[in-house]
């Protein structure tokens, strides 16, 4: 017999944990409905009638309305529920967050200890190009410099970009206030910043933005007024190498971790397994007094008064509420809906409306109160639970997280991807067939949640996490799948 989870006691619909031929009864918690149509993996089937018009409710919230009277056992899906978002919203201000006890003692793991005091899971040498000309350029040097100095730091990396220049106003400054935060990250312990010259991000005008305490691990190269500039360059890896050497790894409590929580290629089984047991480790480092990092922000659509319920005052619910409005209207001003989303991988793995993929994926915030908000380039002032203003792509929030202050990504997917960022990104599959599959793209399988429950699996993950914060390699790390992207919002020359 197939088997169904109903997640909320109000819920209209159940999860299949197996795939259900048409006339073959499912299993919903000592329940039963018979299928009424070949129902995938990861999708949803009807507990009860629902009228054309109803609202249907997963995790205990609407996730659109029915377009046609749907029958118990009925498939819901694209077929006859739609999404119930427009525009921008009002929302109301009622706060009642429910964070996890403070904690004392705990886990530890062993990092980087940075003049400021924050701590790298990493000591690497970065390379940053202040434009895409020298992108190349940058890779070129990181690859020379990776196999002279193995041993020496944990690794010497380059992140190409494509831009720099021929770009304007605020579409400039923040590609600029990106790479200033990036040169400033616990990860790195000595960047170089090479230019070419002659783009409209001028290296000096980016130097201004990078706090003092991090210039003396900063080198520069300007292409054009060097002979060879890839031997000035490989000179200045040199030495930065040699001072990142003398830091050494030391214990630390999770007070010193930072977590960047994100989800990529969701299917129905995320919202199940994965994003709820992040949310946890987003609990769990908070209490301990440590930083989770949220973003994705049009995938909090139909789901953000759950974070501004948690909203530590006012004035940071209202940040919650300028970041989500201003993205709607990004998206309606360029004649786009708010809800042109799930993708065609997470209508595929069972996801039907937004609303129902931002109420899955906003439990990767586990439980804490959220105390602060930050705009895309901004980084992190506070512990805590700090949304961030980035979109959902992959690799932009990614990077925007990284350069939030991020140390460690916890990334969720029902799809698989082989992507990796600047700093260490844990790939968590929603499913066990995924992390059967792809091991060589997936470190943890959030699947055994099904089989082993929360409490085993959230155990697991935090040794993980900790083994990967303490220097581990993640399969991305493996892979040498290193990369950056920025939010390009404006006009190019």
């Amino acid at each position: 017999m197939t088997t169904a989870l109903k997640i909320h006691s109000s819920d209209h619909v159940a999860t299949l944990l197996e795939a259900a031929a048409a006339g073959e009864p499912v299993e919903i918690g000592g329940t039963q409905v018979v299928a009424r149509a070949d129902i995938p993996k990861g999708h949803k089937i009807a507990l009860r009638d629902i009228a054309a018009g109803e609202e249907v409710v997963k995790f205990g919230f609407p996730i659109g309305r029915a377009t046609a009277p749907i029958v118990a056992g009925d498939h819901v899906h694209s077929h006859n529920l739609a999404t119930g978002l427009s525009g921008t919203l009002d929302y109301r201000y009622d706060p009642h967050a429910e964070p996890r006890a403070p904690t004392s003692g705990g886990p530890t793991f062993l990092g980087y200890v940075r003049e400021d005091g924050r701590v790298g899971t990493r000591n690497e040498i970065w390379i940053l190009p202040t434009v895409g000309c020298v992108g190349r350029t940058a890779e070129r040097i990181a690859a020379e410099a990776g196999r002279r100095h193995a041993g020496q730091v944990d690794g010497v990396h380059a992140f190409a970009h494509p831009y720099g220049c021929s770009q304007l106003g605020d579409d400039l400054s923040a590609t600029r206030r990106m790479l200033a935060a990036l040169a400033a990250h616990p990860n790195a312990g000595g960047v170089l910043l090479i230019g070419l010259g002659c783009e409209s991000n001028q290296l000096s005008r980016l130097l201004e933005e990078v706090p003092e305490s991090y210039k003396p691990r900063i080198r520069t190269v300007i292409a054009q007024n060097s002979t060879d500039e890839v031997e000035d360059g490989l000179a200045a890896v040199a030495e930065l190498a040699a001072e990142a050497a003398k830091t050494k790894r030391e214990p630390v409590g999770l007070d010193k971790l930072v977590l960047g929580v994100k989800c990529g290629g969701s299917d129905g089984f995320s919202g199940l397994t994965a994003n709820p047991l992040v949310g946890r480790m987003s609990d769990v480092v908070t209490a301990a007094g440590g930083s989770a990092i949220v973003t994705e922000i049009p995938e909090i659509f139909g789901a953000e008064q759950m974070l501004m319920d948690r909203a530590e005052s006012r004035a940071v619910f209202e940040g919650v509420v300028d970041v989500v409005n201003d993205f709607k209207n990004y998206f309606l001003s360029h004649g786009e809906p708010v809800s042109e989303n799930p993708s065609p991988g997470n209508v595929a793995g069972g996801i039907t409306t937004l609303e129902e993929k931002s109420l899955g994926a906003v439990q990767k915030a586990g439980h804490a109160t959220l105390t602060d908000v930050k705009r895309y380039g901004e980084r992190i002032e506070r512990t805590g639970l700090t949304l961030l203003e980035a979109p959902g792509n992959d690799a932009v929030s990614s990077t925007a997280l990284a350069a939030a202050g991020a140390t460690v990504i916890l990334f969720t997917t029902g799809r698989g991807t082989p992507l990796g960022f600047p700093v260490p990104t844990v790939k968590i599959a929603s499913n066990s067939d995924l992390a059967a599959r792809k091991p060589g793209w997936i470190d943890f399988d959030a699947g055994q949640v099904l089989t082993h429950g929360f409490e085993a699996a959230e155990e697991a993950l935090i040794d993980r996490i900790v083994a990967i914060a303490s220097g581990a390699e993640t399969a991305a790390e493996r892979n040498g799948e290193r990369e950056i992207a920025f939010w390009k919002r404006g006009v190019t020359l």
